[in-house]
Formats: structure tokens, sequence, C-alpha cells
């Protein structure tokens, strides 16, 4: 190869590697067949950490699950709680295509019952180094649909609320009502002093509040909160809460030392609610900021990650 040749080829070679690099950074976003933005990538990173999703179409059972996929009803007192599989007799009902992704769970009015997923498998629970994240959408004028009275839309927990127990709540009497997350670990942990919770000042209490959280009976409100660094037997564990993908709060580091038995630990939906939700999953570890804004985008919601 004569020496001009052999420069037209390494100077197409290096306009070839220019191109390479600069040609995506113009280039349309690739999209899939449903007109999904997030990534390959993303998706399969939240697929390997499912545990758990229930999206209330055509039944309110899981699709997908580690554990016990059956929903299941009871009372709501007592230690342990004894459920049975399905849905109450009244009060709580699939409501056909008024969910974020087709059906939804229709909570009709406040209920004396107890519904609820059992934890063992679907919750990631560990004694040491604990994480994980649970996501849902809600459908609900908190203002307007909901009774007085404090309203947890999720807790999980085999003892009560402020016994290992994490749970999202709309106030009781505030207006507009707050939205919060509460992550009680045991009491010795939390509160050592055992000093009476209405005497604690907010500062001292393990909750994230919301003022004028942007729920609506006209839209879906996706909730995603996270933890980490649970049962280290240090102060350094973290608690996150996000509205519609957006950080609304924290809970500084300190000592969370959560005892559970799994077996009695159940995932208690709809406590006083009176509204809608869908999608709901729980995942194997803490999600990162940008994995909660891409599981808001999916198109199709969690099923799009497992089938």
């Amino acid at each position: 190869m004569s020496p001009g040749n052999m420069s037209r080829v390494v100077s197409f070679s290096r306009l070839g590697l220019l191109l390479a690099v600069l040609l995506p950074a113009f280039a349309p976003s690739r999209l899939s067949a449903d007109g999904d933005k997030v990534s390959f990538a993303a998706r399969r990173a939240l697929g390997l950490s499912l545990l758990f999703h229930a999206p209330f179409d055509g039944s309110a059972d899981a699709t997908f699950a580690k554990g016990d996929p059956r929903i299941h009803w009871g009372p709501q007192w007592g230690a342990p709680r004894v459920v049975q599989p399905g849905l109450p007799p009244a009060g709580v009902s699939l409501a056909f295509q008024q969910g974020k992704y087709g059906s939804a769970l229709r909570f009709d009015r406040p209920i004396k019952e107890v519904v609820a997923f059992k934890a063992a498998g679907n919750v990631p629970y560990r004694h040491r180094n604990w994480q994980g994240a649970v996501s849902f959408w809600l459908r609900v004028n908190p203002d307007e649909d909901l009774e007085p009275g404090y309203c947890d839309t999720i807790q999980i927990t085999p003892k009560q609320w402020d016994n290992a127990a994490f749970f999202t709540e709309f106030t009781k009497d505030e207006k507009p009502r707050e939205f919060r997350l509460g992550a009680y670990a045991d009491p010795a942990c939390w509160n050592p002093q055992n000093r009476k919770w209405d005497e604690m000042a907010f500062a001292e209490k393990p909750l994230i509040k919301v003022e004028r959280p942007p729920f609506s009976r006209e839209r879906w409100t996706h909730v995603t909160f996270t933890w980490e660094k649970f049962n280290t037997g240090k102060p350094d564990g973290i608690t996150r809460l996000y509205v519609d993908g957006e950080l609304r709060g924290e809970l500084s580091p300190r000592a969370q030392t959560w005892t559970w038995n799994p077996d009695e630990t159940l995932v208690m939906l709809g406590l006083s609610y009176t509204g809608w939700m869908d999608d709901l999953a729980i995942f194997s570890r803490a999600l990162s900021a940008k994995e909660v804004k891409a599981l808001r985008s999916l198109p199709k919601g969690v099923s799009s990650l497992h089938r």
C-alpha cells in the first residue's frame, strides 16, 4: 500500500471513531416497542431486585412473589394476627379499569378488618445489614375522601405501629392533611427512656412528613420509600421517602435495630383508608433516586419487569 493510501485509511479510521463518539449525543432517545424510555439496564437491575408485585388486575393476589402471593384478611387486632386467604366480605374490591395500569384495589370505606399479604419471602428482612424498598400508587383526595383520624395506606410489622414497623399515613386533623412515613425500630432502640409519644418533639420521632402532598382523586400519585444499613449495630441507618419520583424527606442516620419474626409479619393495606391503590411492589434493596424515577416512568408499571 502506498504512503498516500495508508494516510487515507488512517484518516477514515479516525473519522469513524469520531462519529462513533459524537453521533449518540445527537441521536433520538431509543424507545422500546411500548414507548418506554427507561433503559434496558435500568429495567434489568430493577427486575433482578423485585421480590413481590401485586398489580390488582383480574385478581387481588400477587402475580410475582418470592413468598405467599395470596391476599389475606382477618381481625385488626391480635398478636400474631390470624388471617385467611381472600378479601373481606365487603368494603374492598377490584375496581375494573380504574387503576393506574388496568384495574386497582378499591377501598370503598374504612373497614374493621385487616387486608394484608404475608411478609415472609416477600419483604427482605435480614438480621444484619438490612435494606429494601416499597412502591405503590394511590388515588385519593385526603381532605374530602378520608374520615377523621389517622389513615395508614400501608403498614408492615409483626407487632404494632410503633414497634418494628413501617407505615405511610395521612395525619388525623391537620388541614390540609399531611402525608408521613414512619420507620419505628424496636422501642428500646428509638425510645430507650420509654417516653410518652405525645410528649416527644417531632424531630425525636422516626417520622418524615410531607406538608401539602400532591394527592388527588383525579390523578395517580406514586409513593416509594427505601431503607438501608438497618441492623448494623451502628448509627448509620437511613430511610427515604419519595413522592412522584421526588425525594421529599429522609431520616438522618441513626441506629435502626428491628426484630421481626417474618412468619408473623404482615404487609397491611388500607387501614381506615377510602380510595384506590395500585401496582404494589417490594424490592430486595434500597433503590437510588434515579431508579425511583425510572420505576415511576415505566409505561406498563412493574409488570414490565417480570413479564
